[in-house]
């Protein structure tokens, strides 16, 4: 395992320093893709709410105007198309086994978002090898639509794949809960990515909680824990609160920024994605979409 996170490491600084050279290459100078922004949004634990962060978050920031695409990493228990009450013909079952290209299997969503959704109790893709990410790679560089913003929703847990997208991603979004073991999972998760992978900036959602104080703590744990254990950066993006409501959301197939826009939920979401879009002109992520691409090829070798 350790040589493989050497390995990991020593090309993500490769592709780091090259990353304003690629900037200014002939690809990137077509105006294609070169602003968007990648986030994983990922969690330790199942559970936490991260595929309604995911798509809650789509719809807020296509309603500011923003072209999102989201792709469904959860390639064992996918649900984005289920939350959106989509019903597609194609997944990425479809992609990996070579029947259908990615433009094939995208579906569109409210407010114009992407979707590239995948398939669900198929473990054979649960893990990609080379040939899967390599194939993954040459068809997002083919897609078609200029994105602002890309949202990556991983599965749960520690596997290779969440380690794996996580590690291409530009900016890494970690949800959990108030419960105990959901705080622990998610100091699981970015203390792997942090000691294996060489993460060192992550940021904070908190869900489902009773009040802000309850987010906030959650905060101070996890930041008191990785201050003495972990050389890493916690950013605080926000709490959503908990609401009986999402319930109804989910049964009903339409996400609760939709279906409650005026709930203290959605509200909760709208404060996010303001949030993220300010940051977006006052941060500099690891690279531009194309810098994203290169990464996962980069990562794409070690199967």
């Amino acid at each position: 395992m350790t040589n493989l996170a050497s390995e990991h490491t020593d090309q993500a600084r490769t592709l780091r320093s090259l990353s304003g050279q690629l900037s200014e290459s002939p690809r990137m100078s077509a105006g294609a893709n070169q602003a968007a922004r990648v986030l994983s949004v990922t969690s330790g634990k199942g559970g936490v709410g991260k595929t309604s962060v995911v798509s809650n978050l789509a719809v807020v920031l296509g309603k500011m105007g923003k072209k999102v695409l989201i792709i469904d990493a959860d390639l064992g228990l996918a649900n984005i198309d289920v939350v959106f009450g989509l019903a597609p013909q194609y997944n990425l079952n479809h992609f990996f086994s070579g029947q259908r290209s990615l433009a094939e299997i995208m579906v569109e969503g409210p407010y114009g978002i992407q979707i590239l959704p995948a398939g669900s109790g198929v473990q054979k893709f649960t893990r990609l090898d080379s040939g899967h990410k390599m194939r993954l790679l040459e068809d997002l560089e083919t897609l078609p639509g200029d994105f602002d913003i890309v949202l990556i929703d991983t599965e749960a847990g520690i596997s290779e794949n969440v380690t794996y997208f996580n590690q291409a991603a530009q900016d890494i979004l970690v949800v959990t809960s108030p419960e105990p073991t959901a705080i622990t999972d998610a100091y699981a998760l970015m203390k792997l990515l942090s000691s294996q992978f060489h993460e060192k900036s992550f940021s904070l959602i908190v869900n489902s909680v009773r009040h802000t104080d309850e987010a906030l703590d959650v905060y101070r744990k996890l930041t008191m824990v990785s201050n003495r254990y972990l050389d890493i950066s916690i950013d605080y993006l926000g709490g959503i609160p908990f609401e009986r409501k999402m319930y109804e959301a989910v049964r009903s197939q339409k996400v609760m920024v939709e279906l409650y826009p005026n709930n203290k939920v959605s509200l909760a979401f709208e404060q996010l994605g303001r949030k993220l879009v300010a940051e977006n002109g006052h941060t500099q992520p690891k690279g531009s979409l194309q810098f994203f691409w290169k990464r996962l090829l980069s990562l794409g070798g070690n199967a």
